[in-house]
């Protein structure tokens, strides 16, 4: 997404030539008339990560078009990112070009904001960082009033914290994450309020258990967790398995249980064909868990065979998905048994041809609500 993808006066049209590109084939599927929900037009990005391009004494923030890709596009203004990241492009790339220990083999920064405001800043580098680096790296998060992380090859050197906190409304309720830098979050955050509204709505009041697979830091687990008996969570990441055990203390949620388990793993372990060390810390044994709903939020990929049968044995399936193809794929072996109650658009990346969708399915003959 570069700059000159920002065209806020063809937003609606955009959106549009999206939603009708996909329609036809969920509605093929026997899909319900989608939930249609829009992004704010500018400052929606909470992420954003550049290139940083030398030449002299010259120090710009770049990304590369994708049709020419040698050629930097110089960022002069990002209106995609977060007004708070916008605020301090300018100001962060001055301080870095007027400081040589900062300057020195930076090659990449990352940004991480909230929607308070808060900003964390990445510097990657092609060197060792030193305690020379640390002293002006201090003094660049006091002057800017962000926290710096600096990154080199088996390298990660930390001022004060590598994490921002930020805070979601999902139906009138706020509830609170801790986001690690380079842990995967969902990038726009007010388009991430409207996907757990509409996963809660989908989810009525139950007396039985959830099983969710990439669960990342707890996203959709910490809100979804009001709506079940307990909640088994599951995700690969070390560090985002770790953030969301801490953002279960965040809420004083004490019902969900979290298990460090790739997708695939989860058939093995609910099957008991394998034992896995990692479980033995569960203190609701996995086989104990009453489980008729599963979310799955997977990568672009969608679901691999065996995690797509695992899931297809459930009454009640929430599908989160970043790529509408692979979702449409996935759907046409799972409505072979479960009828699609309920679908909808959530428009996360404005001026793009991505599309993300939430999928909510109910296996027949139990399509009355859950209880």
């Amino acid at each position: 997404m570069l700059p000159h993808d920002y065209q806020p006066e063809h937003y609606e049209s955009l959106l549009t030539r999206k939603v009708v590109r996909y329609l036809p084939s969920f509605e093929a599927l026997g899909a319900p008339p989608p939930s249609l929900y829009r992004s704010p037009t500018s400052a929606f990005r909470m992420r954003a990560e550049f290139r940083v391009w030398h030449e002299g004494d010259d120090l710009n923030f770049v990304m590369f078009d994708r049709e020419k890709r040698k050629e930097p596009v110089i960022i002069e203004t990002f209106p995609f990112a977060s007004l708070s990241i916008q605020k301090r492009l300018p100001v962060l790339r001055d301080a870095l070009k007027n400081d040589a220990e900062l300057r020195h083999k930076l090659f990449q920064i990352e940004l991480l904001s909230t929607l308070s405001g808060d900003v964390l800043v990445t510097l990657i580098y092609h060197r060792k960082l030193g305690d020379e680096w640390a002293e002006a790296a201090k003094a660049l998060s006091s002057k800017l009033a962000l926290q710096v992380v600096g990154r080199s090859r088996g390298q990660k050197v930390v001022l004060d914290r590598d994490w921002l906190t930020e805070t979601l409304t999902v139906q009138g309720k706020t509830f609170h994450y801790k986001q690690p830098e380079q842990a995967f979050i969902q990038p726009n955050a007010r388009v991430n309020e409207s996907m757990l509204t509409w996963a809660c709505e989908q989810a009525p009041p139950s007396t039985r258990d959830l099983l969710e697979l990439y669960c990342g830091i707890g996203n959709f687990t910490i809100p979804l967790s009001e709506k079940f008996r307990f909640v088994l969570a599951t995700e690969v990441s070390k560090v985002a398995t770790r953030a969301a055990s801490e953002n279960l203390s965040l809420n004083a949620i004490n019902n969900v249980e979290f298990a460090r388990l790739a997708a695939e793993e989860v058939t093995e372990a609910l099957s008991g064909t394998r034992e896995f060390r990692r479980l033995k810390a569960l203190s609701t044994p996995i086989a104990d868990y009453d489980l008729e709903t599963v979310l799955v939020d997977p990568p672009r990929a969608g679901l691999d065979s065996a995690t797509l049968s695992l899931v297809g044995e459930f009454d009640q399936i929430l599908y989160i998905s970043c790529n509408p193809l692979t979702l449409l794929d996935n759907l046409s072996q799972l409505t072979e048994s479960h009828d699609i109650i309920s679908l909808a658009f959530f428009d996360q990346f404005p001026y793009t041809d991505h599309l993300e969708c939430g999928v909510n399915l109910r296996r027949r003959g139990h399509n009355e609500a859950i209880e």
